[in-house]
């Protein structure tokens, strides 16, 4: 595989956690009856919408294809799955549970990434700017669990 391909099918990986992650905080949003938490639920939607843009662009500018859509492989979908469970209780801390869950998860595999040898120095700055934006939404979901306990 070429570096180019390898680097663009790590970039793909991520982009499909970004779709995953968006229709999770929409979905979240649109069951929450938390005003705050509501309006917590779409921002995160739209930056993962942006997150996912911007991926797109550095994957065409390695001169590759980025995916469409979420995910259908398990590990990739793993991460966002038990968002159904909490879904359908529409319990509040189940669902920042799993948000958190699923974000660790993603900061994961954004830092396995950026600590890859063959990630240029202008993708590793992208990456890790996404991965603060996770981060920081990972800690107010940690804010909210403590408003609401």
């Amino acid at each position: 595989m070429k570096y180019t391909e390898e680097m663009s099918k790590n970039l793909n990986q991520l982009l499909t956690k970004n779709y995953d992650a968006e229709a999770g905080y929409k979905k979240a949003a649109e069951i929450s009856e938390n005003p705050q938490l509501k309006r917590f639920f779409e921002t995160q939607a739209q930056k993962r919408y942006d997150f996912g843009h911007e991926l797109k662009s550095e994957i065409k500018n390695f001169g590759e294809t980025p995916d469409k859509g979420t995910s259908f492989t398990a590990d990739a979908h793993r991460a966002w799955m038990g968002m159904k469970t909490a879904f359908t209780s529409k319990d509040e801390e189940t669902i920042l549970n799993e948000v958190k869950r699923g974000e660790k998860a993603t900061v994961d595999e954004y830092r396995e990434i950026i600590n890859s040898p063959e990630v240029p120095p202008t993708t590793a700055t992208l990456l890790r700017k996404q991965m603060s934006h996770i981060e920081e939404a990972i800690q107010k979901t940690k804010n909210f669990e403590v408003v609401m306990s």
